[in-house]
């Protein structure tokens, strides 16, 4: 680090720190417009060409061929090799994880209700899952298999008939813990594509990839952009921006623990953004320097020092009243509460996708084994978004049984409003049974 500060540094009573706090919530994911020419290329030969297109770009992108699309499927058989493949360790940890996840999104399953009321018209709602979900799941720069339990398990809980799983594999190379994780998930199809023309292939269907219900999972700038303009074809879960992290500290906690904690985050990507709040300027200085000190021990040091010098930042605050309003203000994706009394901090959070209370509550635990999805709402989007669970994975129909006495007495209610909107075929319609 040539002994130079590594992360900025912002004062909440410096005069211009609204405005850098401002620059540090903007960041960019590079250019959007040509990003999205390129996707939406992609999307219209993939829904144009169906099979042919995807067999195009697993040629151009992947760097290998295949004679037909029906060769990018991978049979239950490739799923069990993984399985056999992977050690003893390995296993154990992904079924370790599934469980937690399974016990956790178990307690999120809706039911149905109804009620009657005292004319005899019955109300309620049914819930039922999704037919068919599409998983993406990255397979480039790294492997996820976390992102294929958390995606696939409330899917499977929720009662998604069939799961569809695409995963890029780049000149054919397959990673056998992400197959293991599907595997053990329950995912139904795997197949062997990635980028937008998998989102592509997923939303609108070709000749051997269904056509599903829901796109969900995590991906590139590309990946994102074409859940986005596939959104109202299908459905997606979220678009997610880059990782951030958020720790509200102090000296309680060791400061090599928060460093790492902040690198945690930064290791994702150039564009992953790690925040450490303070009200102890003294051990902001002492984080700054076990930042210093552990960076070179980071096999990820080059793309962690990128993303704390582009995004990170130690913040110095008068008090916790104010740690919590920038906090709201936020609205990060993870939040690390390492603080004394941190319990009591909780109330004071309104917007965050997931909080971390204590010392002992690594985001890491979270990313991987904790039991909450890891999928969670980015860029300040928590302020009216949440984390993926199994209600992402069914859907409410409402369900209406008027009693002859019941329509009688709504009927005037409903032909007073549609007429005051003109509606009068609708009020009607309400009136013929309201009459003797």
């Amino acid at each position: 680090m040539d002994g130079k500060e590594s992360i900025r540094r912002l004062d909440a009573e410096s005069p211009d720190f609204e405005l850098k706090v401002a620059d540090l919530l903007r960041r960019g994911e590079g250019d959007r417009e040509s990003v999205t020419a390129v996707v939406l290329e992609i999307l219209k030969r993939v829904r144009l060409d169906g099979d042919e297109a995807l067999v195009a770009y697993t040629k151009r992108f992947d760097g290998f061929e295949v004679r037909s699309c029906r060769d990018l499927e991978l049979d239950s058989r490739c799923l069990d090799a993984a399985m056999e493949r992977i050690s003893q360790v390995e296993r154990g940890a992904l079924e370790h994880a599934a469980e937690r996840i399974r016990r956790f999104h178990e307690k999120q399953n809706q039911s149905s209700w109804n009620y009657e009321e005292n004319d005899g018209t019955r109300l309620g709602q049914r819930v039922t899952p999704l037919d068919r979900v599409g998983l993406y799941v990255p397979g480039g720069k790294a492997a996820y298999p976390s992102s294929v339990l958390m995606n696939a398990i409330p899917a499977k809980l929720a009662g998604v008939s069939e799961l569809v799983m695409t995963v890029p594999t780049p000149e054919r190379r397959m990673n056998d813990l992400v197959l293991a994780a599907a595997r053990i998930a329950g995912v139904d199809r795997v197949f062997c594509i990635g980028g937008a023309q998998a989102v592509a292939a997923l939303a609108y269907g070709t000749g051997t990839i269904p056509r599903v219900d829901k796109v969900v999972g995590p991906g590139n700038i590309y990946v994102a952009t074409a859940k986005r303009l596939v959104f109202g074809e299908v459905g997606i879960d979220m678009i997610a921006g880059p990782s951030e992290v958020v720790i509200v500290g102090d000296d309680s906690v060791d400061a090599n623990w928060v460093a790492v904690d902040l690198f945690a985050q930064a290791e994702h990507d150039e564009l992953a953004q790690s925040i450490l709040i303070s009200s102890d300027r003294d051990y902001l200085d002492e984080v700054a320097r076990a930042i210093t000190r552990l960076l070179p021990e980071m096999e990820r040091r080059d793309i962690i020092a990128a993303a704390l010098a582009g995004q990170g930042a130690l913040i110095a605050v008068p008090n916790l009243e104010r740690a919590s309003e920038l906090v709201n203000r936020i609205a990060p994706e993870h939040l690390e509460l390492l603080i004394r009394d941190a319990e009591s901090f909780v109330n004071r959070i309104r917007h965050a996708g997931a909080i971390f209370v204590g010392p002992n509550s690594a985001e890491a635990l979270g990313d991987y084994c904790a039991g909450p999805n890891h999928v969670l709402p980015t860029s300040g989007t928590a302020r009216f978004s949440s984390p993926l669970g199994v209600y992402d994975f069914q859907k409410r129909t409402s369900v209406i049984a008027c009693s002859e006495e019941g329509a009688r007495a709504m009927s005037k209610t409903a032909s007073v409003l549609a007429r005051a909107e003109s509606l009068t075929a609708h009020a009607r319609s309400a009136e013929y049974r309201g009459s003797d």
